[in-house]
């Protein structure tokens, strides 16, 4: 099935190197970011997996749970999780679904054939504490991922969920903000922005990010 934005992902229930996973029940109430890996013992995947262990303090500060994929069975998850450790000096501290069936693969769409035959691509799932999605991204093998994107969007849905803004280019937490154009009540905007507002454009208007 093909996933967009906006729409419920699917449950399931898979092994993982920290047992058996019903991801609805794993979620609970947290944001969660779903990310996938070709196959066990890759260079670039080794790393990755490294940097989100490093980043786990920033994930818990945003309620966001972490969990990897990749195709190889826990046996081998186990041991490659030796090595993370040991070349990416951290501690594995989520865990990693073992889809040897391509079940979660599949209904998350993530073999590509005309890319990696048979294995995932390098995909990332943010999805919301409602189960919803709300941000995919597809990387080729050869690239790594940049988990610090991944938090800075992160941010930017968490603040624009509830507040009537949007985040303009290269924002990151604590920048000004875009003011929906939605909003032209002149008591409405003073009412939702007592910071009050920098009108460039009539549909352009920057407003100081409303929660700092």
């Amino acid at each position: 099935m093909t996933l967009r934005l906006g729409d419920t992902v699917p449950n399931f229930t898979q092994a993982s190197s920290e047992g058996e996973i019903n991801f609805y029940d794993w979620a609970g109430d947290s944001w969660v970011v779903l990310f996938s890996h070709p196959k066990d013992y890759t260079p670039v995947c080794t790393t990755e997996l490294g940097a989100v262990a490093r980043l786990k303090s920033e994930f818990d500060k945003r309620g966001v749970k972490t969990i990897a994929l990749s195709v190889d069975d826990v046996d081998s998850h186990m041991g490659w999780i030796k090595d993370i450790e040991e070349t990416q000096n951290v501690t594995l501290n989520y865990p990693i679904l073992a889809d040897g069936d391509r079940k979660v693969s599949d209904i998350y769409d993530m073999i590509h054939p005309n890319s990696l035959n048979n294995l995932t691509i390098r995909t990332v799932f943010v999805i919301d504490p409602e189960k919803k999605l709300r941000l995919s991204i597809t990387y080729p093998a050869s690239t790594g991922r940049n988990f610090n994107e991944i938090l800075r969007v992160i941010d930017s849905l968490q603040l624009t969920d509830n507040y009537s803004v949007a985040t303009p280019v290269d924002w990151k937490d604590g920048d000004d903000c875009v003011i929906v154009p939605s909003i032209t009540d002149p008591a409405e905007l003073a009412e939702k922005f007592p910071k009050g507002y920098t009108p460039i454009k009539p549909y352009l208007r920057m407003t100081p990010q409303p929660n700092k």
